[in-house]
């Protein structure tokens, strides 16, 4: 076996259930707990900034996966991020109104021992995120396949660079 199968990961959905495409992160951690992958927990989650690091703190690694409405791609390109690509974005901003980048360099600030190794970002670029309805747009709907591939990929990659288990 190579890799440790024994870190615990924490995947992340964020978004909200009846906001039309915004439900894509949501949909995604729920595809991937469907799979039962062994130390691996999904969260749906409709919160953001300061709120997320509770749900990894203690995890060795976190895939977040969410919408993103750049305008700049067709919706449901699926993207991948690290946390360095958002070093631009990160703010002196009041503590009501940090986005998910600020809030992990306030968490590594803070407490760098509990938070995840590395933190990555599965995006989906969205078209609708305003009309409230349950049911995403076909593009954005048919991208969840390819969004779990990309979760997929990302996991097995923090398997492959976890520190082997010394407790065994």
């Amino acid at each position: 076996m190579t890799g440790n199968q024994g870190c615990r990961i924490a995947v992340v959905g964020l978004g909200s259930p009846i906001m039309c495409d915004d439900a894509v992160g949501l949909r995604i951690s729920e595809r991937i707990e469907s799979m039962g992958l062994p130390d691996v927990d999904c969260f749906q989650e409709a919160i953001g900034g300061l709120d997320i690091l509770p749900v990894i703190h203690g995890y060795d690694y976190a895939v977040i996966a969410d919408a993103i409405q750049t305008s700049q791609y067709e919706p449901g390109t699926v993207m991948i991020f690290r946390e360095a690509d958002f070093d631009s974005t990160v703010t002196e901003a009041s503590t009501h109104d940090v986005n998910l980048p600020t809030a992990m360099k306030i968490g590594r600030q803070m407490d760098p021992d509990i938070m995840p190794r590395e933190v990555m970002f599965v995006a989906v670029e969205v078209e609708d995120i305003m009309t409230v309805t349950e049911t995403m747009t076909p593009a954005v709907e048919v991208s969840v396949e390819s969004a779990c591939n990309a979760v997929l990929h990302i996991i097995s990659g923090f398997r492959e660079r976890a520190p082997p288990d010394r407790s065994s």
